[in-house]
């Protein structure tokens, strides 16, 4: 008997406010592994060939400290409503086998997922790579219950009717985030590209800098999101680069705006992007959405950009400006900027680091989208970020301590405005402290109000909510 194959088996049970009809649902929907998958690991999906029926295959690569892998995923078995299996059919271990089981409670639902899985050479491995495996499957599946809740929770209260959206920015680091969040909701999402559109994805063609968009290719929409413009990004503007950031957002906000106002049958909401940096650099507290636009360059940005909507507000389409704070997730933006240019560790706050952060994570942000969609009440700017903006000295100083890395002293301003110039001054040393009252009030929760807790989340950091089980049995080969 000892001389077959060791086979680990890891066991996993969580419980969900829905019924097991709408939990597997949720999987078998376009974007659950997309949602599933956790961020600081930064997998990315290779390739995919239909989803969890028998026969869909999906190629993962993924990593293991320095270095790369696939995961060739096959499944092989799906009862919808009460459980579907997946194989590894090439990949890092011996042998693979996933399932999830799903059954109905008093309360909702009970998944259980079963992990039956042997590692190459498993009785020469030392002990601690044995158990870095298991923990390592017990940090995936803690976030994995995590995100399944907390979508399902946001969709009970705002995805009642599926909704026809209408996306734009969506190649971006906020885009990727936001389609997978609605369509495991059930909602249908087509996209604008610049490129030549797929048709099999509900994709749109669209060319605003040459006023390009017809509203014949337009499907029947309850909502646009808009959130296409250049990138602002982390480094010197030149004075091109500031054009091409105002013109993308005039351009695509006024040929949005005036195509949907046009439509026979008009979308009921226009979502359209905007920032806190509207507000400028102040040491103000706890602006609110009627505080006016300040002088800065990224404000004459925001003030332009919200100005453009104009033809879908004339035309009674409720408008909200989304004026979003710093996103956080280590997949882009700011927080991964931070974590890439920390090669050996080290960690300093910017200047005095007493500027202020509105910073959200993205998952609150897409939420919070969607909660816009979803309450009818809400209409023109609301500021989308965290109740508790924090100082760049805090930020630095909480993230070093969640990343386990020191920090050192600050850099000095008049370095940072010599390398970067007025993006130093705008971006990395500008301050803003918002207010998140009149999102809280309309009814929305947020999952990661304080700083530390979206961190912990989103650097795999969290401490496990409630044990795993992990047994290791013997099959004859």
């Amino acid at each position: 008997m000892h001389r077959g194959k060791t086979i680990n088996l890891f066991e996993h049970h969580s419980s969900y406010p829905c019924s097991a009809k709408q939990l597997h649902a949720w999987h078998s929907r376009y974007g659950a592994l997309e949602r599933l998958l956790p961020p600081w690991e930064k997998t990315k999906i290779i390739s995919r060939q239909g989803g969890i029926d028998p026969g869909g295959r999906v190629v993962l690569k993924m990593r293991s400290g320095p270095f790369p892998f696939h995961f060739h995923a096959h499944h092989v078995e799906n009862i919808p409503g009460v459980m579907f299996r997946d194989i590894q059919e090439k990949g890092p271990f011996a042998s693979w086998s996933h399932s999830h089981f799903f059954t109905d409670t008093e309360r909702g639902s009970n998944l259980y997922d079963k992990v039956e899985y042997s590692l190459p050479f498993e009785k020469r491995l030392p002990a601690f790579l044995k158990n870095h495996v298991h923990k390592s499957l017990q940090q995936v599946f803690q976030h994995r219950q995590s995100i399944i809740s907390e979508d399902i929770k946001v969709h009970l209260r705002c995805s009642a009717k599926p909704l026809r959206i209408l996306i734009s920015g969506s190649s971006g680091v906020l885009g990727q985030e936001l389609i997978p969040f609605l369509t495991t909701g059930g909602h249908k999402v087509w996209t604008l590209v610049r490129r030549q559109p797929d048709s099999g994805k509900n994709e749109i063609f669209w060319d605003p800098e040459n006023n390009i968009l017809e509203a014949a290719q337009l499907p029947e929409l309850d909502a646009i999101i808009h959130l296409a413009g250049e990138y602002i990004g982390l480094s010197r503007w030149s004075e091109e680069k500031k054009q091409r950031v105002v013109n993308s957002r005039v351009a695509g906000t006024t040929l949005i705006s005036r195509v949907i106002s046009s439509l026979k049958v008009k979308p009921k909401v226009f979502l359209c992007a905007s920032a806190v940096g509207y507000y400028g650099n102040t040491s103000q507290i706890n602006l609110n959405e009627t505080q006016p636009q300040g002088s800065d360059f990224i404000s004459e940005v925001c003030g332009r950009w919200e100005a453009s909507a104009t033809a879908a507000q004339d035309a009674n389409i409720r408008t909200i400006f989304l004026r979003l704070g710093v996103g956080l997730t280590p997949r882009g933006g700011a927080l991964e900027k931070i974590l890439q240019t920390s090669p050996l560790g080290f960690m300093r706050r910017f200047g005095s680091g007493n500027q202020y952060i509105s910073w959200i994570s993205t998952d609150d942000m897409i939420s919070a989208m969607l909660h816009c969609l979803a309450c009818e009440s809400l209409q023109g700017p609301v500021n989308i970020a965290s109740p508790e903006p924090v100082t760049n000295s805090q930020f630095m100083r909480t993230l070093a301590t969640i990343a386990k890395r020191p920090l050192l002293l600050p850099i000095p301003a008049s370095l940072l405005k010599i390398v970067y110039g007025q993006m130093a001054s705008e971006i990395i040393l500008s301050g803003c402290h918002v207010s998140a009252k009149k999102l809280i009030e309309s009814g929305f929760q947020f999952r990661h109000p304080s700083l530390e807790l979206a961190l912990k989340k989103l650097l795999g950091k969290d401490k496990f909510a409630q044990p795993t089980s992990f047994n290791m049995e013997y099959s004859s080969e």
